[in-house]
């Protein structure tokens, strides 16, 4: 379910415990209420405040992962962890969702080299890799709402970043040493054969998720709760 409210609702949306189940909670748009409620036929709407569109900045806090300090422009980095400054905009990631945590541990990890992210959505991923000392580092996704919070997060950390505005379902992708894509588990069943590199960070799926691509095996994998988080390494050209 929660793979399926990603897809939804790449706006995000709040997890609730109550009475030991899990409440999954998302705001929109009247006018894309119909099409979202489609695929969720026992959801319940309920109309809320004026401002529902900036109510997900009560649950946006800073987190620390590794020497990296992610959190909101609202919000004072840590002295001595390097800051990556987030605002969402129209995209999805704020950095403190459990995948993202995954990919960037997994980032702590690797040897510096070309790096793709692949679906950047706020170029959280990317921000962190530039801080962790990757250089040469491409942000790709379909999404131009995406690219420009790329671009503007990246400015509001003092970078440039190269962020460019591509279907990686389709087109052909820029060639790299390492990509990492947090995106939907339908979506990297598609993407990894595709990928012009060698190793890839993956995540966007649930621990009982069998991701079974032909070329490439598990080098790492780690877990947050229900998610989970993969190195994969090529093992056919």
């Amino acid at each position: 379910m929660r793979a399926t409210m990603i897809d939804l609702f790449p706006e995000g949306f709040e997890e609730i415990e109550r009475d030991g189940d899990v409440e999954l909670a998302a705001f929109c748009a009247p006018n894309t209420l119909s099409e979202r409620l489609a695929a969720l036929p026992h959801a319940e709407v309920s109309a809320v405040a004026p401002g529902w569109r900036h109510a997900w900045r009560d649950f946006f806090r800073p987190v620390r992962i590794g020497p990296l300090w992610l959190g909101p422009p609202w919000e004072m980095p840590t002295d001595g962890l390097l800051p990556v400054t987030i605002d969402p905009g129209e995209a999805f990631g704020t950095g403190t969702h459990e995948t993202t945590r995954l990919c960037v541990e997994l980032l702590c990890d690797e040897e510096l080299c070309r790096l793709l992210d692949v679906g950047c959505g706020s170029g959280v991923l990317s921000i962190a890799a530039r801080r962790l000392g990757f250089v040469d580092v491409v942000s790709v996704d379909h999404d131009e709402a995406a690219v420009r919070a790329t671009v503007a997060n990246g400015r509001r950390n003092n970078m440039e970043l190269d962020a460019r505005r591509l279907d990686a379902a389709a087109e052909s992708l820029p060639r790299a040493d390492l990509a990492v894509a947090n995106i939907d588990f339908a979506t990297l069943q598609r993407l990894l054969p595709r990928l012009p590199v060698g190793r890839a960070i993956i995540a966007g799926f649930l621990v009982d998720d069998a991701l079974d691509v032909a070329g490439w095996e598990v080098a790492v994998r780690r877990q947050s709760g229900e998610w989970a988080a993969e190195v994969r390494v090529r093992t056919l050209g």
